[in-house]
């Protein structure tokens, strides 16, 4: 008779557990939901979440539906899977939200709490801290990513992640690859900062669903959306160096299925200015258009994205007296046209279990006609690009999630440097699967592995791992390892040394690049005061196994390009601390260590015009209900080793320097205006370009830029925008 009564008991106690659904609900950045309203569809049975977003609820039978609501974000309706485990995203109701005062500040730039990977989030409330007119001017307020100028002539600006050039950095857009090859030199600029909507800064190696370009990093844009963005934006932009923009946004929604949006932008900077008397531009003359027309569809489970990007550029720069019809003076010009054409189509299968298949795929046809004085470079790149990615969770259990997949490049290259011609054409077709589990949120792991088939360098294979552990809610861990690799183009990504007397000289055929990077993050949310203290350091190793050198210090009259015999590595520490201090005031300061050495010749020596270290401090303050805001940031810039001087004409070693920036905004019901300046210090570099008064001598170089080259700049502007009802 014991045994019948344990054994129903057990049956009773099975049947209870087995006929309970249980869940967790999240907004669109996986926070938790605390009090979401879940209720049986068709009945008053329900409950609502607790502090950590999740329920427990008497399942009613198969067939049934839940309905989960909350205040501002859309209802879902959900079929528990087998399991009976339910983890549900609400996304916000633009409708309801429009109704709805919202009383708390955007952060502006969000360090991810869910993200495997370590990433920051820099959204248009960050953007907006400075002037921000296009993706290089965008990391001003941020720690991890320096911006520099290429040279002094050209206006090409650079960025460094991890004390790595930007080349090792994979540029996306949308998480497609963008500005690779002839686009790389002058492309930050191709992104106006009125375009974007966000910008996420990943560290290390990356997700190989992208691809197996990330060596430093991986910086991914987002567009702004047609379904969601201004039904029409107008920004201007004007200088003290005479330089102004304008940018004009508009969205429609045709239907419920369709919607479009055209975003136009247009630079002029047409005017020649000479403040430090060499005889040179202090910056490029540019005049820039660009244009995107994109269209967004979405019927049901098929979503599909597409759209076209148009660049026409005209950058102009050198002696001003070749700009007074002087033939004899030295003049730069850089005509460059871009025409893109992308598409994203998706099939989703299951909204609650990301089952889903998605094809990506883009086309350009890049155009650069240039010459540096007597030096001429013209040169052209076609790209086509395709990735189709399947994803699906293992057995019902979204902790077990995967993607698997398929991908192709083409690039084709024809550049002429003077009377030399470089064709190079690329194939690299690839498989790729990606495993990630997720432990309850507690602990996570994410593993990939691609295999690429360069039509040049052969097949290889890129390993990745990412891992996340929460200690608790307070302290999360992250550490990462994986391989990376990319064809060097070294003439189209180093055009800005043209600008000097150097000649170019290529020794030998470069070999693919390969590199391993490595990682630790600690991130701590620490209740200080009824706020969250976040610190977050990080250290990052990354070794090259292959690298293709731009020597510019074994002889001081040749750029040399060769392949890496030796050693070359990159260590980099950073430590970063953000805190509300009162209501509307948020302060943010950081410093990092930065080790980069490589083998020059026979000899181990530090890599020149990198800084060793980087401080930075920002305070941002805006008053009740919106009205003011003031933005100030300084950067304390560490010293670096310089090439190599020729003949004594610079020193061997440069100073640190700090840099200040500051702007005040006032804001109206639907419009902004701002007034700022940068460099308020008026700091700049007392020779940007060596030998100006000769540049046709052996001595003329533009490219030994470790700082500012123009002193303290004044702006200021104008933002409208008609919101969405």
């Amino acid at each position: 008779m014991n045994k019948y009564i344990v054994t129903a008991i057990f049956a009773i106690a099975w049947n209870i557990v087995h006929s309970q659904v249980t869940g967790v609900v999240k907004d669109q950045n996986k926070l938790p939901l605390v009090g979401a309203t879940v209720y049986w569809e068709g009945t008053s049975q329900g409950c609502v979440t607790d502090s950590k977003g999740e329920f427990s609820i008497e399942s009613t039978g198969s067939g049934n539906v839940l309905i989960i609501s909350f205040i501002g974000f859309e209802t879902q309706k959900v079929s528990p899977p087998k399991n009976h485990k339910v983890q549900v995203i609400l996304q916000p109701d633009s409708e309801v939200l429009a109704d709805i005062n919202v009383v708390s500040r955007d952060k502006g730039a969000h360090e991810s709490r869910i993200s495997i990977i370590q990433t920051t989030k820099l959204t248009g409330a960050e953007l907006c801290k400075a002037a921000c007119c296009n993706l290089a001017e965008s990391f001003t307020t941020n720690a991890s990513v320096d911006m520099s100028y290429s040279d002094a002539a050209t206006g090409a600006k650079q960025i460094r992640l991890l004390g790595l050039s930007g080349t090792y950095v994979q540029m996306m857009a949308e998480n497609m690859p963008a500005f690779r090859g002839l686009a790389s030199v002058y492309g930050l600029e191709y992104i106006p900062g009125a375009w974007m909507e966000s910008i996420q800064v990943s560290k290390g190696s990356s997700s190989v669903i992208n691809g197996y370009e990330a060596i430093a990093g991986q910086i991914n844009v987002e567009y702004k959306k047609p379904e969601n963005s201004e039904k029409f934006f107008v920004n201007g932009f004007y200088n003290s160096e005479l330089r102004h923009e304008l940018n004009i946004n508009s969205s429609l929604r045709l239907n419920e299925k369709l919607s479009t949006m055209i975003l136009a932008h247009f630079k002029d900077g047409d005017k020649a200015v000479d403040n430090n008397d060499d005889g040179f531009l202090d910056m490029p003359m540019i005049k820039q258009y660009n244009f995107i027309n994109r269209w967004n569809y979405a019927n049901g489970k098929y979503q599909s994205k597409y759209g076209v990007k148009v660049i026409d550029e005209s950058r102009r720069s050198g002696q001003i007296a070749f700009y007074n019809d002087d033939a004899s003076a030295y003049g730069i010009n850089v005509e460059t046209r871009r025409y893109e054409i992308f598409s994203k189509q998706a099939l989703v299968f299951n909204n609650h279990t990301g089952h889903s298949i998605a094809l990506q795929a883009s086309g350009s046809n890049h155009e650069q006609n240039s010459f540096y004085g007597n030096r001429i470079y013209e040169a052209t790149q076609k790209n086509a690009y395709l990735n189709l990615i399947y994803q699906n969770i293992i057995n019902d259990n979204p902790s077990h999630e995967y993607s698997i997949g398929t991908s192709f490049m083409f690039d084709e290259y024809d550049e002429r440097l003077n009377s030399e011609n470089f064709i190079r054409t690329e194939k690299v077709p690839g498989i790729f699967g990606q495993y990630t589990y997720n432990g309850n949120d507690r602990f996570t792991f994410l593993v990939g592995l691609r295999g690429d088939f360069h039509n040049e360098y052969g097949f290889f294979l890129t390993p990745r791992l990412h891992s996340k552990y929460n200690v608790n809610d307070h302290i999360h861990l992250r550490a990462s390892v994986g391989m990376g690799y990319r064809s060097a183009n070294v003439l189209a990504e180093n055009s800005y040394l043209f600008a000097s007397s150097r000649q170019v000289e290529i020794t030998e055929k470069p070999e693919q690049e390969k590199a391993l990077n490595s990682g630790l993050n600690a991130t701590f949310f620490l209740p200080v005061f009824d706020k969250d203290l976040t610190i977050s350091t990080d250290y990052y190793y990354t070794k090259f196994y292959q690298q293709v050198m731009a020597d510019v210090d074994s002889d001081p009259r040749k750029v040399s390009f060769y392949n890496l015999d030796g050693i070359s590595y990159s260590h980099s520490f950073q430590a970063q601390a953000n805190y509300e201090i009162v209501r509307g005031l948020s302060l943010t300061a950081a410093y990092r260590i930065t080790d980069v050495k490589m083998t020059i010749g026979d000899e181990l020596r530090e890599k020149p015009l990198t800084n060793r270290f980087k401080g930075l401090i920002t305070a941002s303050y805006q008053t009740p209900l919106k009205k003011w805001q003031i933005d100030f940031t300084s950067q304390f810039n560490g010293g670096g080793r310089m090439p190599t001087p020729k003949r004594d004409l610079w020193e061997e070693e440069y100073s640190s320097y700090t840099i200040f920036n500051a702007q005040i905004t006032k804001y109206f019901r639907k419009w902004n205006v701002y007034i700022g300046s940068e460099n308020l210090g008026n700091f700049k570099m007392d020779t940007p370009i060596i030998d100006a008064v000769n540049p046709g001598g052996d001595n003329f170089d533009a490219s030994m830029t470790w700082g500012p080259v123009h002193g303290r700049m004044i702006y200021g502007g104008f933002r409208f925008a008609i919101d969405r009802e």
